[in-house]
């Protein structure tokens, strides 16, 4: 056992007291509105923590064959798969271990549908409800013009035309839509009322609606009685199960990653160079982008000691962000950056032959290795 401060670096680490928060909220929910919550694997992935979680929700929604396959194996309870275009070979893996299979279009349906009927799986139908509730980042709005995401009205309408459209419509269980990227409860209803305009006359003969993912319902401004009411209001209108499939919310500030400081350069500001990378361990930094936030740190010039923060890759571009501090950073010290469970795992890479950070639990301030990654792990990727 070891405190935070003394775990070799760079690490994750998971806080499994600040984990257990957020699924007792969201198991609340369920339990007041009879809805079905699913971790979204795509942003947190640490199976480790699996049957942990699986005591609070009730399954794992996956993007691919390999994350339906991890669902199956370590969650042990429902499996949901969505992906914009299936392979033949993959889904015949796929309707023995995903019983809830989710379709981009009428043509995959043609393809697979009686397939999975024969292996007694629900089907559905992803819809774009054409209703963009975020500005900020359209790489992350799947209503964004040209989206290959969801079938749209007119698309859905036109299949239902022919014989063939009516038969598959005829097997569907439900309907899915996923337009959100950590948003409020707000904008699920925004939402919503663009699904009842557009899909409402075809939702009764559906037993169940997907309201997909990016409910950022562990965050402390989110309005827990609107998205209450939104399930309550979909579910007896409708006579639905209603499912969401929250990845952030479920791990929402429960992991951070623990760097040290292996440089301090000049430059137009000083550079702090740490033995970890937003390129390689936090790619969402640049993607995004954003500003991870940091322990005992202010934004630039709000305490005496400004620096940047970046990583030891050849990538002029692999920068954290600028922050301040109440004291000058030196060789050997340790930083914290909060809320790094989600969407940092999932999408690390050894770029620059960069090592992977440990992972690491942490309960009641006391934390343990449970992985850590070697020149192997990096060698094996190659050939």
């Amino acid at each position: 056992m070891a405190s935070i401060y003394d775990i070799n670096t760079p690490a994750f680490v998971i806080d499994l007291d600040k984990l257990k928060t957020n699924l007792c909220l969201l198991k609340s929910i369920k339990e007041e509105t009879k809805a079905k919550i699913l971790l979204a694997q795509k942003a947190y992935s640490c199976f480790y923590t699996y049957p942990l979680i699986a005591k609070y929700l009730d399954g794992t929604t996956a993007s691919g064959i390999y994350e339906a396959r991890l669902g199956y194996e370590e969650f042990k309870k429902e499996v949901h798969i969505f992906s914009p275009a299936y392979k033949a070979k993959d889904m015949e893996e796929i309707v023995k271990i995903a019983k809830h299979i989710v379709f981009n279009s009428f043509s995959q349906l043609t393809l697979y549908a009686r397939l999975a009927k024969e292996n007694n799986c629900e089907i559905a139908l992803r819809i774009n409800p054409e209703c963009s509730t975020q500005t900020e980042h359209e790489i992350y709005d799947p209503c964004s013009s040209g989206s290959r995401l969801g079938v749209r009205i007119a698309e859905f309408e036109k299949a239902l035309e022919s014989k063939e459209g009516r038969e598959l419509y005829s097997m569907l269980d439900g309907l899915h839509f996923h337009t959100l990227c950590e948003q409020n409860s707000d904008d699920l209803h925004t939402t919503l009322q663009a699904v009842e305009q557009k899909f409402g006359k075809y939702l009764p003969d559906m037993r169940w609606l997907n309201f997909g993912g990016g409910h950022h319902i562990t965050r402390k401004d989110y309005d827990v009685e609107l998205l209450k009411k939104c399930i309550a209001k979909m579910r007896d209108k409708y006579n639905l199960s209603i499912y969401l499939e929250p990845g952030e919310a479920v791990v929402l500030n429960a992991g951070y990653l623990v760097a040290t400081v292996i440089d301090v350069v000049e430059a137009d500001i000083p550079v702090a160079i740490l033995d970890t990378s937003a390129a390689c361990h936090m790619p969402d930094v640049i993607e995004m982008p954003y500003r991870p936030p940091l322990k005992d740190s202010s934004l630039p010039h709000e305490k005496e000691y400004t620096y940047r923060l970046a990583g030891p890759t050849c990538l002029a571009g692999d920068v954290i962000g600028e922050y301040s501090f109440d004291k000058a950073l030196k060789v050997g010290d340790r930083l914290i950056l909060e809320d790094m469970a989600l969407y940092t795992m999932v999408k690390t890479n050894t770029f620059n032959g960069m090592p992977l950070p440990d992972i690491t639990v942490m309960e009641k301030g006391e934390c343990s290795l449970i992985k850590s990654f070697s020149y192997d792990d990096f060698k094996m990727r190659l050939s």
